[in-house]
């Protein structure tokens, strides 16, 4: 997405973007840096497309598909006896986080990175977020659980690949 920046001597502190006919226009105070400047428009076009994958997710009805998912994979590896308030995707993980489990409020996020990524690694991490519904840390007992999915140490392995090539 290509970035037009417009400076203002008017503008001292704030900094703000909007997307116009496909082309963000970002607002950026006259005197800032031009290292500052290049953090901004990196800024700016990482919001933009999580916009854009966000809109995409909502389109395809993801978090429903998402959901029978995880309801399948419960059902299979957990005798159907775990519960969540909620499991959907998100687009604003860091590179090196696929899931997020919240024992406390019992809701599960998804990176969207893994609608990329091979079916057995995507159902690998919902097992293992979904298994930390039952067991919150690490510990021996959670691995117990998560490697009743076969195929862990492979999606394991293929996450570890995909964490080095970043």
């Amino acid at each position: 997405m290509d970035v037009k920046i417009i400076r203002s001597q008017r503008r001292k502190k704030t900094i703000s973007a909007r997307e116009v006919e496909g082309v963000i226009h970002l607002y950026l105070p006259a005197a800032l840096s031009r290292e500052d400047e290049f953090k901004y428009v990196q800024w700016a076009k990482k919001r933009f497309e999580s916009r854009r994958r966000k809109k995409e997710l909502t389109d395809k009805n993801a978090d429903v598909v998402l959901e029978q998912r995880a309801r399948a994979l419960n059902k299979r590896y957990f005798g159907g006896e775990l519960s969540w308030k909620q499991i959907c995707y998100t687009t604003e993980q860091n590179t090196r986080t696929f899931g997020t489990c919240n024992t406390r409020t019992r809701i599960i996020r998804i990176s969207d990175r893994l609608l990329k990524m091979p079916t057995f690694v995507h159902d690998y991490v919902v097992v293992h977020e979904l298994a930390h519904l039952k067991v919150p840390r690490h510990g021996p007992t959670f691995w117990q659980l998560v490697n009743r999915y076969p195929k862990t140490e492979r999606a394991r392995g293929y996450l570890m690949a995909v964490g080095m090539g970043d």
